[in-house]
């Protein structure tokens, strides 16, 4: 069986006996918000990310922050959590500031390279085309998510929805507060709106907004972990989704 025949099943088993709740979750969308580093593209994809965190952290030590709780290895921190750490240990500050410029900067340079999900670009045209309104609810930089849909052609699909992390916002993914804001600015009524997300943060910040949920994990341990969290649908490839809409 090949790879997207696995995830195909996977999708179809996750939605139950049978494609009806994918089927609602998809036709009844009229508002689509993107997480962006997962649904959409690999931003920082295999190691990448660890390296980028590691020398974030040797730039934090030379300004002589010690001590953030991250050790090295296989259990090394994402940028992102490096970036939360120091949010928290001195919020509001000028070296937290500073970080997260340095951080958008990786950001920027790895949206040139940045790996698209599978069926993610033709979902959004047909999407967009049938009549759906997309947004990118996300902690990545907005500069990045720009730079990214730009050079796939999609940013005016998206433009100006694009709701990302601000040197003053908490790096998690997504931040409530951005939720909030992508669905009053877009005009979104929870029942006609849907979040496509990878992590258990991204549905329980669904969930307390009330609005509908896809996750999206192409790896069993993510799909398993957003099971446990209680998504009720979740796809290891989004070719189902552009499926139903085709149909």
């Amino acid at each position: 069986m090949t790879s997207d025949a696995t995830h195909i099943q996977s999708a179809r088993a996750a939605a139950g006996t049978g494609p009806e709740p994918l089927r609602s979750l998809v036709t009844g969308a009229r508002v689509v918000l993107w997480g962006f580093d997962g649904p959409l593209c690999r931003l920082l994809a295999g190691d990448a990310a660890e390296r980028v965190a590691a020398g974030l952290l040797r730039w934090l030590e030379g300004r002589g922050l010690h001590g953030l709780p991250f050790g090295t290895g296989p259990q090394a921190p994402d940028p992102w959590a490096v970036l939360r750490a120091v949010q928290r240990r001195q919020p509001g500050g000028a070296l937290a500031d500073e970080l997260e410029e340095r951080l958008t900067r990786e950001e920027l340079r790895a949206a040139a390279s940045a790996m698209p999900t599978a069926y993610a670009d033709p979902l959004i045209r047909t999407w967009t085309a049938v009549g759906a309104r997309p947004a990118v609810v996300t902690g990545r930089s907005p500069r990045a998510v720009r730079a990214y849909l730009a050079g796939r052609g999609l940013l005016a699909c998206f433009e100006p929805h694009i709701y990302g992390r601000t040197p003053d916002a908490h790096a998690s993914e997504p931040d409530p507060h951005r939720l909030g804001r992508a669905l009053h600015a877009t005009g979104a009524v929870p029942s006609a709106t849907l979040v496509i997300g990878d992590t258990p943060s991204a549905f329980t910040a669904a969930r307390d907004a009330g609005v509908g949920f896809l996750g999206y994990a192409r790896a069993e341990r993510r799909a398993e972990a957003l099971r446990r969290a209680g998504a009720p649908v979740v796809v290891r490839s989004l070719e189902p989704v552009l499926r139903l809409l085709r149909e």
